[in-house]
């Protein structure tokens, strides 16, 4: 993207939580623009939620500790910008949906940021009903948010944080606590946000099938680091790499490898990362066809 300004920069950011000796974060330097779709993967403890905080300014304002570098999100410094004004550029999802639900109504839990924002009361049912609709929850306004399955809760706090218009939308591990069918939903809210609307979205995952399908851009966090950023194909091929830092490749690629050394599959090591991929590029081997 050669010219093009980024929407989040982060210039030599490293971090340590007070009282911690090492840094949770090291000399870390990221652009980000507007309308890609990047996953984060590491273990826990690798940084990734540390590294989120720093882009909706709750690092550096409402945790204490030693931060070096800068943040910059729409040419805004992060240490200059308390996070509520961050907050109307970016969007924040956590990995559990329930520490972000406080109030009685679905409809009261998206008025409660708009409240904040210091929007009229007239202008926020609007408002409501659209974001509801983007994340499929339409008609569910009067329920109560803890009435709702697991997937559903964590869209309804995706449609609160779209509610204050953000640009960027940052997610935790949105579907670490919700059942399967949740998380297809959460994956697809996502999807269609990055798609449809050309958002920003940022989001620490496990599901490497999920993140190579969806994701135009893969970081690699290990001890605080970046060590691996780069298109899926670019990181899932380094599967060295990544084993070294505890984590798996999709199926299909992991597949893939083992057929280039077990069968003088040659593919320069560029391997495919998801199931119609495989299935373009493995099927010649065996006889197949490809269409």
């Amino acid at each position: 993207m050669s010219g093009e300004k980024p929407i989040l920069e982060i210039k030599d950011l490293t971090f340590t939580y007070a009282g911690a000796e090492t840094p949770a974060l090291k000399n870390i330097n990221l652009q980000i623009f507007e309308g890609e779709y990047v996953a984060l993967l590491g273990l826990n403890g690798s940084g990734k939620t540390t590294l989120q905080l720093c882009i909706n300014a709750v690092i550096p304002h409402m945790i204490m500790g030693d931060m070096e570098g800068s943040v910059t999100v729409q040419d805004l410094d992060t240490a200059e910008y308390p996070t509520r004004e961050l907050a109307k550029i970016v969007g924040v999802v956590f990995d559990n949906p329930e520490f972000q639900l406080s109030q009685m109504s679905v409809a009261e839990e998206i008025a409660l940021g708009l409240e904040n924002l210091g929007v009229a009361v007239d202008e926020m049912n609007p408002i409501i009903h659209e974001v509801l609709d983007i994340v499929g929850l339409s008609g569910l306004g009067d329920r109560s948010p803890f009435e709702l399955s697991g997937g559903q809760q964590q869209r309804l706090s995706i449609a609160a944080a779209l509610a204050m218009r953000p640009q960027i939308l940052v997610m935790d591990e949105p579907t670490s606590n919700v059942d399967p069918i949740g998380k297809e939903e959460v994956f697809a809210v996502a999807a269609k946000l990055n798609r449809e609307r050309k958002m920003t979205v940022i989001m620490a995952e496990h599901e490497v099938e999920v993140m190579a399908a969806y994701a135009n851009r893969i970081i690699v966090m290990d001890h605080g680091e970046v060590i691996l950023n780069g298109t899926p194909t670019e990181v899932f091929s380094q599967l060295d790499v990544l084993e070294k830092a505890g984590l798996r490749v999709p199926q299909v690629t992991e597949m893939a490898y083992r057929l280039e050394h077990e069968r003088s599959a040659h593919w320069n090591g560029v391997y495919p990362v998801t199931t119609e991929e495989a299935f373009q590029r493995i099927a010649p081997l065996f006889g197949g066809k490809n269409d």
